[in-house]
């Protein structure tokens, strides 16, 4: 795999190789050894999720609350989709800054979300089916739903009409009313085992 940090500190995007022949591709579209290697940390997947979205469905932008807090390996299996994620850990040097990432069934790159950073994409085609590997089952009252909208973090969509949302994430809270209300994870407590020089 190709390996690329992002502009979120502990982020990064794998791009599997992929063999190809005349009856199609194969590919090792997640080793746990390789992501514990290159981001220091323990992954072990406890549920696989699922999403399929007709297009300009925006999801996002979500994240666990610490403790549990959750990991992500995501990937577009169908389709395509503009992923965005945002670092959301308090006392981060990077806080509020995003990295976007085309996911797409052809390219199969496959994005890791650390703990702690928040996670959204917008639906570039019709049935476009996102995977996510993630550390932690899911419990309920866990979730972060930060407006994926929020002029204070302008992310770069690119949407040229409104998007499709859920109720829950058109009505989430801005980042600053997520922060006063003390449900973001504090960097210390989920960057200590990243490894020295990439903090």
């Amino acid at each position: 795999m190709d390996v690329v940090e992002t502009r979120v500190p502990g982020a990064f995007v794998f791009t599997p190789k992929q063999i190809r022949d005349e009856r199609g591709a194969f590919a090792e579209v997640l080793r746990c050894d390789r992501v514990e290697e290159v981001t220091g940390r323990p992954f072990r997947p406890a549920q696989i999720n699922c999403s399929v979205s007709r297009r300009n469905t925006l999801r996002g932008v979500h994240s666990v609350i610490t403790p549990p807090g959750q990991a992500k390996y995501v990937t577009c299996v169908r389709g395509a989709v503009r992923d965005i994620i945002v670092d959301l850990r308090v006392g981060s040097p990077a806080f509020g800054v995003h990295h976007v990432v085309l996911l797409d069934a052809d390219a199969g790159r496959c994005l890791y979300v650390p703990e702690g950073v928040g996670h959204g994409f917008l639906a570039l085609t019709d049935d476009a089916c996102v995977c996510y590997a993630v550390s932690t089952q899911y419990v309920p009252g866990t979730q972060i739903e930060i407006d994926p909208l929020d002029p204070e973090l302008a992310l770069p969509w690119g949407h040229t009409e409104p998007p499709v949302m859920s109720a829950k994430d058109a009505q989430a809270q801005g980042v600053r009313a997520a922060l006063d209300a003390g449900l973001l994870a504090d960097w210390r407590d989920v960057a200590t085992a990243i490894p020295v020089g990439r903090q």
